[in-house]
């Protein structure tokens, strides 16, 4: 028991320390205890159960260390997602522990890969019940040094080189052959090399832009209490006017606009903030602000999560607005939600039983399409909060044009945890994937400006407000990443499949005594 304990809190804190502001290179040896543990149980119902049993522990301890402070704005919130997360691992894990008592070992770790990586792409793709925080790939949002080849990968590359270490790494402490060392040496040190070289081959390209991005400091519970709204607001326009004259951009936070928009219709209060920045600076800037917006249906017309008034069908949307001189010229809205907050999980089935949780945190509207906003000849792609979790939803921006990203995000409902941190280091990854550089703005931290190669040049922290401008890069290239999305996870998947399908055949073979 003391050894089975032991192996499964050492691969527990080996798979978490990515998460917790440590270095990800953990998780090259982190399934190995655990690996270790299915070779020492046979191939019964019973030992099946018990590795079962442990593997469970595992992975909810991961869970449990990495994604507590969700419960501070939602205490179901890391109970499903842990319930969840943990049943795609254990149908990955669990399948090699069971092929790999009945068939040979190269297909059971074919299986163990090719599965985890499915499964992973099952759960970030679904357009529900997702939480991709923990997708293994994401491990390595603080050692981008390592993973500069994520432009021709994407986050599925890191989950594949993560399982194929832990696997040639175990093989070798099981044979413990040089050539199985050699092996195990080269699997980690081979694309860290590349991705040194790399790095340090980038060419920035010769176009910059001014950007500046607006970091409010607002207390999250405070910042929908309508009297203090007015004050909020006029806090935000006093440090537009700090925004230099030279910026093409200037990004307020996710739903810095807590006055209700009606889509198509004069905003007095949009109208109110161009009047007050705009004499006062350029008016080449443009405005990037989150807000909630209302879009009303004609009969006929409403969407799958539009709800009634009793007189007319509409949908709440979290958008970004750019906003000119003259008011509101355009709106993205948020195209992945947050679960729980944003989307309600089996809303067929709520509808079915009549239940209107009404407010603006039961369901809201998807957003269907990318944009790209544009100041200055530069396009720039606005993702919101969330989406900075979703690798190829990030990059739909850039294959719609944006030269450059914008993320606008609302962080601080967990208070001063991991959470906000590991969002904005996830933005590093994704200026890696697109070789973007990143403005990213947050009601409060972190805020600041990503380099194409990941590098963080300026923030702001927790707890701070001010206006932060830079000159960043502009690119219109586009890596193999950006063209080709998830191949990765698209052909693992397929090999995923037919492994499963050769081994039924296998099986129904040996039962006839067709092999040995």
């Amino acid at each position: 028991m003391k050894q089975q304990l032991s192996a499964v809190l050492l691969s527990a804190a080996l798979l978490s320390a990515g998460w917790l502001g440590l270095t990800g290179l953990t998780l090259m040896v982190a399934l190995v205890p655990l690996l270790r543990l299915s070779e020492s149980y046979d191939s019964s119902c019973r030992s099946w159960w018990k590795m079962c049993g442990w593997a469970s522990l595992t992975f909810v301890l991961w869970n449990a260390a990495t994604i507590w402070w969700v419960w501070i704005a939602s205490p179901l919130g890391p109970i499903v997602a842990t319930i969840v997360s943990t049943f795609w691992n254990l149908v990955a894990f669990m399948t090699y522990h069971y092929v790999s008592k009945r068939a040979a070992r190269t297909l059971a770790y074919t299986l163990l890969v090719t599965l985890w990586i499915a499964t992973e792409y099952i759960y970030y793709s679904a357009q529900v019940m997702s939480f991709p925080w923990l997708l293994l790939g994401h491990g390595f949002s603080g050692d981008l040094w390592a993973v500069q080849w994520y432009e021709y990968t994407g986050v599925f590359g890191g989950t594949l080189w993560v399982l194929v270490a832990n696997i040639a790494i175990f093989e070798a402490l099981r044979r413990r052959t040089a050539r199985r060392m050699a092996a195990a040496a080269a699997t980690v040190v081979l694309p860290i090399i590349l991705s040194v070289a790399i790095y340090l081959t980038y060419s920035p390209s010769q176009q910059y832009v001014t950007v500046s991005v607006i970091q409010p400091d607002i207390p999250c519970y405070e910042k929908f209490d309508r009297e203090k709204e007015n004050e909020n607001f006029e806090g935000m326009i006093s440090l537009l006017r700090q925004v230099p004259s030279d910026a093409a951009f200037a990004l307020l936070p996710e739903t810095a606009i807590t006055y209700r928009i009606c889509e198509g219709e004069r905003s007095s209060v949009v109208d109110y903030l161009s009047m007050n920045v705009y004499n006062r600076t350029n008016p080449a800037l443009r405005i990037i602000s989150g807000a909630t917006t209302t879009r009303y249906y004609n009969p006929g017309e409403q969407t799958s999560t539009a709800r009634s008034d009793g007189e007319r069908f509409y949908d709440h949307f979290n958008s970004a607005l750019l906003i000119d001189p003259r008011g509101i010229v355009d709106i993205y809205h948020k195209g992945r939600l947050l679960i729980g907050v944003e989307a309600l999980p089996l809303k067929g089935l709520w509808d079915l039983m009549g239940v209107d949780l009404g407010g603006i945190s039961g369901q809201l509207g998807w957003g269907l399409e990318h944009k790209t906003f544009a100041s200055r000849d530069v396009k720039m792609g606005p993702a919101i909060c969330y989406e900075g979790l979703y690798a190829d939803y990030f990059a739909g921006f850039v294959r719609e044009g944006a030269e450059v990203m914008g993320v606008i995000s609302n962080d601080g409902w967990w208070g001063d945890t991991p959470g906000h941190k590991r969002l904005f280091d996830f933005c590093r990854l994704r200026a890696v994937e697109t070789r973007r550089a990143i403005a990213r703005s947050a009601n409060t931290g972190k805020s600041g400006f990503i380099t194409p190669r990941g590098e963080v040049i300026e923030s702001l922290g927790w707890d701070r407000r001010g206006v932060m401008t830079r000159s960043i890069e502009v690119r219109d290239d586009k890596t193999l990443y950006v063209v080709y999305g998830d191949w990765i996870a698209r052909t693992a998947s397929f090999v995923a499949l037919l492994s499963l399908l050769y081994y039924m055949a296998y099986r129904v073979r040996k039962r006839n005594h067709l092999v040995e």
